[in-house]
C-alpha cells in the first residue's frame, strides 16, 4: 500500500468514508468483496480489490454518528503500518489519532533522515521516553508520524515532531515535560537555585559523615579474647613417693652409665669362667 488519498466527503443522508489506495497486481481480475468486522458494530465496510479501495458505510441499526469518522481513522492508521492492536483502539471513546505529514518539511533527502532518526533515537530510546511522557502510541513510517492516545498527548506529540523536523533536538521538550510533571517549570530561578544549593549542601554532608566513620575506625580498640580461668588442682590426689623415687633413680644411673644389678651379676659369671679355663 504505496500511497492513499480520502474520495469525496461523507454525504450527509447515508454517511459513508471511502479509502483509495493503488490496486497491486496479483488483485487485479476480482470481484469487490463485502465484509462487516466485529470490532465495528453496525457498520458496513466494502473492500474492492479491482479499484484498490476501502469504504465504510452506517447502516439503520447505527446508533452513534461518530463511528463513521472513527472507522476512517481506523483504516488510515492501518494503510501507515500501524498494528491492528494499537489501531483498534481509535474505537474508544477518550482515544483520538493524528497522523503528522513530515515529508515536506524539510526538502533535503538526506537531512530528512537525519531528522527523522533523531525522533527515533538510539534503538527507539527517544521514542519510548516520548511515549512515556505522553501516553500516546507513536508509529513513525515513511514521510509521516502516526500517534494514538488522548487529545493532551497528541498535542505534545505533533509539537515535537514539528520541533525535531526544524532542527530541535526532542530532549529538550522531553526535559520540560519532566520539569512540568515534578513542578520544577512554574518555581522561579531564586526558588530553583535554593533547591540546587539545598541539593549540594545534602550531598557535602553525606560525604562528611563518610570520611568521619572512616577515619573513626582506625581508633577503635581492637577486641580482646575472653580469659580462660585454670582449673584449681584438686589436694585430694594423693601422690606415690617411692615411686617418683625410684624413677629418679633409674635415670641418674641412665645418665651416669652405671650398669644394673643383673648385669653386674653376668659380668661376674663371665669373668669366673675366663679364670677356670687359664687354669
Amino acid at each position: 500500500m504505496a500511497s492513499s488519498s480520502l474520495n469525496g466527503p461523507a454525504t450527509a443522508a447515508g454517511k459513508s468514508e471511502s479509502r483509495t489506495q493503488k490496486p497491486k497486481p496479483e488483485n487485479r481480475g476480482g470481484d469487490s468483496c463485502l465484509f462487516a468486522p466485529s470490532f465495528l458494530q453496525h457498520v458496513n465496510a466494502t473492500l474492492d480489490l479491482i479499484e484498490g479501495s476501502m469504504t465504510v458505510c452506517t447502516t439503520k441499526k447505527t446508533f452513534d454518528p461518530y463511528i463513521i469518522i472513527r472507522a476512517r481513522d481506523l483504516i488510515k492508521l492501518l494503510a501507515r503500518s500501524v498494528s491492528f492492536e494499537q489501531a483498534v483502539r481509535i474505537l474508544q471513546d477518550d482515544v483520538a489519532c493524528d497522523i503528522i505529514k513530515i515529508g515536506s518539511l524539510v526538502r533535503n533527502k538526506e537531512r530528512f533522515v537525519k531528522r527523522r532518526q533523531r525522533l527515533i533515537g538510539p534503538k527507539g530510546s527517544t521514542l519510548k521516553a516520548l511515549e512515556l511522557l505522553t501516553n500516546c502510541y507513536i508509529m513513525v513510517q515513511g514521510n509521516t508520524v502516526s500517534a494514538i492516545g488522548p487529545f493532551s498527548g497528541l498535542k505534545e506529540v505533533r509539537k515535537v515532531v514539528l520541533d525535531t523536523m526544524k532542527n530541535i533536538h526532542p530532549i529538550y521538550n522531553i526535559k520540560i515535560d519532566k520539569e512540568l510533571a515534578s513542578g520544577e517549570y512554574f518555581l522561579k530561578a531564586s526558588q530553583k537555585k535554593r533547591q540546587k544549593m539545598e541539593a549540594v549542601k545534602a550531598k557535602q554532608a553525606e560525604a562528611l559523615t563518610k570520611r568521619q566513620e572512616e577515619r573513626n575506625k582506625a581508633f577503635i580498640p581492637p577486641k580482646e579474647k575472653p580469659v580462660v580461668k585454670l582449673k584449681e588442682a584438686s589436694t585430694e590426689t594423693k601422690v606415690d613417693v617411692a615411686a617418683i623415687k625410684e624413677k629418679v633413680k633409674k635415670a641418674k644411673n641412665k645418665k651416669l652409665g652405671a650398669l644394673t644389678a643383673e648385669e653386674v651379676k653376668l659380668k661376674m659369671e663371665a669373668d669366673e669362667k675366663k679364670k677356670k679355663k687359664k687354669k
